[in-house]
């Protein structure tokens, strides 16, 4: 708590610019000592985390969301906006603020350091990419800088380790009220040009080469896109290649699990519970977690690096070719990992018809939950086999599958827009330096990632498991039957009943089973055909024996429908909770599952007959 005026502060929040590494320092900070949560009464994402100062007080640290500016012309903005000023709902604003700003571009930073300069609260101003800067030549005079702001200002290297070791110090008592003067009428632009006259000297020119070099050839009309698909067909090559032994290891400690269970346990329901239902359905699914997590460390490198927001630059042209704005690109990146956060980043779109068609289209990127799917049914039915010596033949289906959600997705737009592009939007884009990713934050990038998918199996995948388990298991099988038991259970009921619905695209009653359990989450869908299908956990893994038993049971045909299938497939519930939040409407929500549940089962229609004529 740190002390001013005879006054404590508690509660300080970190704000400033996109791309000014502000998550990054808050991350060297708190540490793991962070929850995620939302604004109240906005789907606005609310980072708060714990540190103690090295005089043993305790403080919270309030991540707010990056704005440009306090004239806020998004709800991130807005919330940012208002937590300063004091005017958020019931909630008291911070009791100091920290300004992170990019110590490589103080012409576009400091305009948002003097808005929150008029604001005359308790702050310290943290100089980021300071190493950057003195690399490029950029000579800062902080203490003129200091004196004309009237405040504190802290070079911090926020990718190093203890590179905000000085802001941590400072954080106990270098707050200060800025003295400098500015009124409503005083235009921020010119003030800023006086300072970076008064304060900042460029020795070297040139700095800038290496990017502008780099960049001759990233954001090439031609050449950008070629080395982007490049980039990505390597991705999905090493989600297969590079996971494999990880798979194995996970895959191994089901099996052991799964035996020790059997030795255990006598023969009966906790056995079959524990070893069929949970074993069987969340260990089938937790063995794909090393799949997803290289797909994120490709992601996370990639936009440490500086690159994705050259990849949106890049496709800021083929969006508009289908009538959507560049703006779309980044909440349609988002959804690859989840289409909540893709839904929710919609609300920096300024065009109200952009916003609903990028909400309506984002289901069709393919979510990282659907990547176990893909890859159990890829292992099933694709041959592992190499192309040419060099290219994994699995890796290149799992693109294409990538490349077809985004295709559908393009088409999408242009119906529902008409093609007409909302050029009066342009697409306006901070490029920043390129620079080796930070392992501190790729690490911890990684590590929120496997906490939100031990969660998922944890409540969603568990509870569905056992509920599963249970419809599979009961009633019991009449005295008499010839059937298999499974047929008898509930399941098998259910199962039957819609079976005639799907009977033309090629799936069978246990698909139909894992299609509606699916709506829970998608991996959901590998749970439910691990349980019905009864494989266990003993003498063998059960995703091996899972594949293998797809592979022999079903025709090539039907798994390559159920893959078409779930390039489309209709949303989980919460996605579905999350449009009607963000639309306010239940038929854009029952519009968007019909379109997506038409477009499934004609791609699933389509690829079942047409594979039939190859395949028997």
């Amino acid at each position: 708590m740190t002390e001013l005026n005879n006054k404590i502060y508690s509660r300080i929040a970190l704000v400033g610019n996109p791309n000014c590494g502000k998550t990054a320092l808050f991350n060297q900070l708190t540490g793991s000592r962070q929850k995620v949560a939302n604004y109240a009464g906005v789907t606005v994402e609310r980072k708060e985390g714990r540190l103690t100062t090295p005089q043993g007080r305790p403080i919270t640290i309030i991540d707010l969301p990056g704005a440009y500016s306090l004239n806020a012309a998004s709800p991130d903005e807005e919330v940012t906006r208002d937590m300063c000023m004091g005017k958020y709902r019931n909630e008291a604003a911070p009791d100091a603020l920290i300004c992170v700003i990019d110590a490589t571009n103080l012409r576009l930073h400091l305009r948002f350091v003097l808005e929150i300069c008029r604001l005359k609260r308790p702050m310290i101003i943290a100089m980021n990419m300071s190493d950057i800067a003195k690399r490029r030549g950029i000579e800062i005079d902080i203490p003129k800088l200091e004196s004309i702001l009237g405040v504190t200002i802290i070079p911090t290297i926020a990718t190093k380790k203890g590179g905000a070791k000085n802001l941590l110090e400072a954080i106990h008592h270098s707050f200060k009220v800025p003295t400098i003067e500015l009124t409503n009428e005083t235009d921020l632009h010119v003030e800023v040009r006086k300072l970076l006259l008064e304060c900042v000297e460029n020795t070297s020119p040139t700095s800038l080469e290496f990017d502008e070099k780099v960049d001759r050839w990233v954001l090439h009309p031609i050449v950008g896109p070629i080395l982007l698909l490049v980039l990505l067909f390597i991705m999905f090559q090493a989600v297969f290649s590079w996971a494999q032994p990880f798979m194995d290891a996970i895959q191994d400690f089901t099996t052991w699990l799964g035996t020790q269970l059997s030795y255990l346990l006598p023969d009966g329901m906790l056995r079959g519970l524990l070893v069929d239902g949970i074993c069987a359905g969340v260990g089938t699914t937790f063995a794909f977690l090393p799949q997803i997590l290289i797909l994120f460390l490709w992601i996370l490198c990639l936009e440490e690096s500086g690159y994705l927001p050259r990849a949106a630059f890049l496709l800021d042209r083929i969006m508009a070719s289908v009538g959507l704005n560049g703006r779309s690109f980044i909440p349609l990146l988002s959804s690859f990992a989840c289409a909540i956060p893709g839904i929710m980043a919609t609300r920096t779109i300024p065009s109200a018809k952009d916003r609903l068609v990028t909400i309506l289209i984002a289901p069709l990127m393919t979510c990282s939950a659907r990547l176990p799917v893909y890859a159990l049914l890829i292992a099933a039915f694709v041959p592992k086999k190499t192309i040419w010596y060099l290219f994994n033949l699995q890796g290149i289906v799992l693109l294409g599958l990538y490349l077809a959600g985004i295709v559908a997705a393009f088409l999408v737009a242009f119906v529902l827009k008409k093609g007409k592009s909302s050029y009066e939007n342009s697409l306006i884009l901070e490029l920043p330096s390129y620079r080796f990713p930070s392992l501190r934050d790729i690490t911890f990038g990684l590590w929120q990632r496997i906490v939100i998918f031990v969660s998922r199996v944890g409540n969603i995948i568990l509870t569905v498991s056992i509920l599963l388990w249970a419809l599979s298991s009961f009633p019991s099988a009449p005295a008499g039957a010839t059937g298999p038991a499974i047929d008898y259970s509930y399941a098998g009921m259910i199962g039957h009943w819609i079976q005639p619905l799907f009977a033309p695209i090629g799936f069978n009653w246990e698909i139909c089973v894992a299609l509606i359990l699916g709506l829970a989450a998608r991996e959901v869908a590998i749970t439910s055909l691990a349980t019905v299908y009864a494989v266990g956990a003993v003498d063998t893994d059960a995703p091996t024996q899972l594949i293998h038993f797809l592979s022999t049971q079903w025709s090539i045909p039907t798994g390559l429908a159920l893959l078409a299938w779930y390039v489309f497939a209709p949303q989980c519930f919460s996605t579905l909770a999350v449009i009607k939040k963000e639309t306010g409407s239940w038929k854009i929500v029952i519009g968007t599952l019909a379109y997506l549940f038409f477009l499934s089962y004609l791609c699933s229609f389509v690829t079942w007959h047409v594979a039939s004529l190859f395949f028997k």
